[in-house]
């Protein structure tokens, strides 16, 4: 079995850790209905994507 020969210093084993941090989704305006959406995804408030309805919903 692999066993390390020296202590790893905190500075080293930190910088290794420095990027397990989590990052915002990013969201964009849906052009149609102007609600806030994932890119490039079927718009959940007014079902369109690229400029077609893709799913229908029903009204409240």
């Amino acid at each position: 079995m692999a066993v390390p020969k020296r202590k790893l210093s905190k500075s080293r084993r930190d910088k290794r850790r420095a990027n397990w941090k989590l990052t915002a989704p990013t969201l964009v305006h849906c052009p149609r209905c102007r609600e806030w959406m994932v890119p490039h995804q079927v718009c959940p408030t007014c079902g369109h994507y690229a400029g077609r309805e893709v799913i229908k919903l029903e009204a409240k």
